[in-house]
């Protein structure tokens, strides 16, 4: 009992501390929350979590070793930073256009659950992290058995929920006090920063390949 406990409450402080390093999952979160409403940050976690369900099963299955490859590292910094990139390039050029009296309908909420997926994709220290401190934590896990899996990804998830919701909660809650060129402000310093991580994952995918050559 007192080691699923342990793991439990390890892995959601954990997970919390990770979430709350600004990122570009947050990045987005603070973007969109004021025109896509307080539940902007759970369904990102969502699909944030999805992924993470599948990746789960997929180390449990023996993918952990191709996480732990630099080509891995590599390919996925290459392809995140475009992806990044362009993300961030299109929410630039959205700016003009933007307004908090926007109606947002259900296809647009069901695109965050997507970009929670692929914002998590496109992040190479996302599947860092599951190579490295995700499989210690597992293995640690496993010994229990399927229940000490369950409490693990539980806890991680959590964490990441807590977070995120908390940060659309308190961004929705001051949306009165927002106006429209205070938000454009806003998502113009999130496109520089979804960009500024396009470079910085270039620039970590080249030292890799330094590295591996």
């Amino acid at each position: 009992m007192l080691e699923l406990l342990f793991i439990g409450v390890s892995s959601f402080i954990i997970a919390l501390s990770g979430a709350m390093m600004p990122g570009p999952l947050f990045a987005v979160t603070v973007s969109e929350t004021p025109r896509r409403g307080i539940l902007t940050g759970p369904i990102l976690v969502t699909g944030h979590g999805v992924l993470e369900l599948v990746l789960l099963f997929l180390i449990i299955s023996g993918v952990g070793n191709f996480l732990q490859m630099k080509e891995t590292f590599i390919a996925v910094a290459f392809i995140g930073a475009v992806f990044l990139f362009f993300t961030g390039l299109s929410m630039f050029r959205s700016i003009p256009k933007l307004s908090l009296n926007n109606n947002i309908n259900m296809q647009t909420k069901g695109s965050l659950f997507l970009s929670g997926i692929l914002l998590s994709l496109a992040n190479p220290y996302w599947s860092f992290w599951w190579a490295t401190i995700g499989i210690g934590y597992l293995v640690q896990a496993m010994e229990i058995g399927a229940f000490g899996i369950a409490i693990f990804f539980l806890g991680h998830i959590m964490g990441d929920l807590a977070w995120y919701s908390s940060v659309s909660f308190g961004i929705y809650k001051g949306k009165k006090f927002l106006s429209d060129s205070l938000y454009k402000k806003m998502v113009f310093i999130c496109s520089l920063i979804l960009i500024g991580f396009s470079f910085y994952f270039v620039y970590t995918g080249i030292r890799k390949l330094k590295d591996f050559l």
